[in-house]
């Protein structure tokens, strides 16, 4: 029989507005058996449900698991069985974790939209079926108990006896009839009253029967019509429901459709539910944040990894009979090492399996998967949640390799994934990329290279062409690694900040680029407000590009930081790299400028 833990779900929701202005709808969800936490957020309050549900409903199996698995147990303690069987256990769940990449290879990971679909019956019972229960409850009035009319006297039973000499004497026999008569009229009488009274009295319980009869009437009736205004209730309650149910079902169908469409969030949505269907060991915390990248097709997956203390250590249980007691045999050091690394290298190369095989839509060309664990620094012992792994992944080559037969670490080091040569020591690592494509500074970006001739001078163009250009020069140096630059609104003051999101595993990462669209030399202190920017963004590195040049200053600054200063002649380079000419003629730059004030 299923288990009802919902006494043990914890939810508490609100709302929150984005940087857009749209409303996103937010739920902190926790199961108090387990002790777990976790945040859900969506712009669409239906698949939020859906996602609490269906987290509620994994926790749930996984709780009834443990409540399961503790009731047997305090059953199997006192046997002599109960090694054996926590022996199989633990060998079962050493095979499940090194089985782990395996274990998904067998499975497919697509998405029926079918499953998504709400198709409960309406089980609300009719309140009519209980009816008659309620009539039943009513108290009928008892028939009343009338009283007979006894029966009439019979003159016949009042005649006189005669004696011989009553028959001699006419007097005496006369007045012997006389008596007779006189006792009959007289008990006649007496009768008479007596059927008088009963009839009446009867007749007054009659009456009193007929109005309670009616009085319960009444009750019925007022009963009958409470249970047709309850039945009308509970079959407008069964329309509503199918309507809620229809409504729910369209909108799994526009989330399909929004998915095959591309659209960021319902990618994300989908994705999200490849990694929740996904089924883990119960010590691996499968919780993670998605973030899509329509353009370029790319998919950012935070996931939380397990900490080498939760790794499973338990290998083999002995019943010592000598001290009637159980002992337990672990896992080395050593090997806890080894096997965590290699777990580690699996679920990274299983989620990257899952989200591409499961990518029916051909919505995602690259996945960029960092790895997180949250885990006591021994040398500190303060909890720290750091990035251990992280590797980007191309679709046309990841499926290509054959994953049963790989060695999950030589897979991970051939596709340039980054981590220390320990995992098990958690050393942090700079993620390949973090992605926040929620930037409201973000502008609509436009071609300019290709209205550029050998004519053009770059130190007197618009301002805006000028920004637009230095994006477009940027995107195609970016391009080969899957990369993108966005330009972002600026002031008119002849330079632009633009961002980009390179995945090189090298030189990637959050990139703040600047243009100067300067007719004179570029001074110390437009590096430094640079170098505070790219401080600031949380970038990797910082890129200064001018028409001019440089001043000594600038460059001494620049030294040794993550920063590049282009000039004006690295930036003629870059353009004829990618097949364009241009000028830059600061002079002319400067008499135009002089001629337009």
């Amino acid at each position: 029989m299923e288990q009802d833990f919902e006494n043990l779900h914890d939810i508490h929701e609100y709302e929150e507005y984005t940087r857009s202005y749209d409303t996103r709808y937010i739920a902190e969800i926790q199961h108090l058996g387990l002790g777990t936490f976790r945040v859900i957020k969506d712009l669409n309050s239906y698949i939020l449900d859906m996602k609490v549900e269906e987290q509620f409903r994994k926790w749930d199996t996984q709780y009834a698991k443990i409540v399961e698995k503790d009731k047997l147990q305090s059953e199997k303690e006192a046997s002599l069985n109960s090694a054996e069987e926590r022996t199989l256990d633990a060998q079962k769940l050493q095979q499940d974790t090194d089985d782990i990449l395996l274990f998904t290879l067998e499975i497919d990971d697509t998405i029926d939209w079918e499953t998504l679909k709400d198709k409960k019956k309406f089980k609300t019972p009719n309140p009519k079926n209980h009816l008659n229960n309620e009539l039943n409850k009513l108290k009928t009035p008892y028939k009343p108990n009338f009283k007979k009319i006894p029966d009439e006297p019979l003159k016949a039973n009042f005649q006189p006896k005669l004696s011989i000499i009553d028959k001699i004497f006419k007097s005496l026999a006369e007045k012997k009839i006389d008596q007779a008569n006189n006792q009959f009229e007289s008990v006649k009488a007496v009768w008479e009253k007596e059927k008088n009274e009963i009839e009446e009295n009867n007749k007054k319980l009659e009456q009193q029967y007929q109005e309670s009869l009616k009085v319960l009437e009444n009750q019925k009736n007022d009963i009958r019509k409470k249970f047709d205004i309850l039945e009308n209730e509970w079959k407008q309650s069964e329309i509503d429901f199918y309507k809620e149910q229809e409504k729910a079902n369209l909108e799994v169908e526009k989330l399909k459709s929004l998915y095959i469409e591309h659209n960021p969030e319902s990618v994300i949505n989908y994705c999200e539910l490849v990694l929740n269907n996904s089924m883990y060991p119960d010590f691996v915390p499968k919780d993670f944040d998605l973030d899509y990248n329509k353009e370029s097709k790319m998919l950012l997956v935070e996931f939380v990894l397990p900490a080498p203390d939760t790794y499973p250590t338990l290998t083999e249980v002995k019943y010592i009979a000598t001290k009637k007691e159980l002992k337990e045999y672990h896992l080395s050091e050593t090997q806890i090492a080894k096997k965590y690394d290699t777990l580690i290298y699996n679920i990274t190369l299983r989620t990257l399996h899952e989200l591409f095989e499961a990518d029916q839509a051909n919505a995602i060309e690259i996945i960029v998967f960092n790895g997180w664990v949250k885990a006591i620094n021994k040398a500190t012992g303060k909890k720290e949640n750091n990035c251990i792994v992280s590797i980007q992944a191309k679709k046309d080559e990841f499926v290509e390799i054959n994953l049963s037969q790989i060695d999950p670490k030589a897979c991970f080091k051939n596709l340039k994934g980054i981590g220390s040569s320990k995992l098990s020591g958690i050393t942090a690592i700079q993620p390949i990329i973090q992605m926040n494509k929620n930037d409201k500074r973000f502008v609509s970006s436009y071609d300019v290279s290709n209205t550029l001739d050998s004519s053009s001078n770059l130190a007197a163009m618009d301002w805006e062409d000028f920004e637009h250009l230095i994006r477009e020069v940027f995107e195609k140096e970016f391009s080969s690694n899957g990369g993108e630059v966005k330009v972002t609104q600026a002031s008119r003051d002849g330079g632009v900040d633009a961002i980009a999101f390179d995945p090189d595993p090298i030189r990637g990462g959050k990139i703040v680029i600047q243009a100067k669209r300067y007719t004179n030399t570029v001074g110390v202190s437009a590096v430094r407000d640079l170098y505070g920017t790219v401080m600031n963004e949380g970038a990797t590195k910082g890129i200064l590009v001018t028409t001019a040049d440089y001043g000594p200053d600038a460059y001494e600054f620049a030294k040794g930081k993550p920063m590049t200063l282009i000039n004006g002649a690295n930036l003629l380079y870059l353009l004829e790299k990618y097949g364009h000419k241009a000028k830059i003629d600061i002079a002319e730059a400067k008499r135009m400028q002089k001629e337009n004030q």
